[in-house]
């Protein structure tokens, strides 16, 4: 495996669990309607993926100051 690879599983695992930490923290203050109900298809399941999405998007912009910040 590239180091490409690896790096972008690992920012898509912590934006995983960091999104659906949040969404659970959440889920009790949210309208009904965003709440999931498993094993149900329904929109707190889409909210949930909103969270995970907006995790993947700071995991990124953070990654990549990161790498700018760095001497080449």
């Amino acid at each position: 495996m590239s180091k490409s690879t690896v790096a972008n599983f690992l920012h898509a695992l912590i934006a995983v669990l960091a999104g659906n930490a949040a969404y659970f923290l959440l889920m009790p203050y949210l309208p009904p309607r965003a709440r999931h109900v498993p094993p149900r298809l329904d929109l707190g399941m889409l909210v949930d993926f909103w969270f995970c999405l907006v995790a993947l998007g700071i995991v990124k912009t953070a990654a990549g100051r990161r790498a700018k910040s760095r001497p080449s």
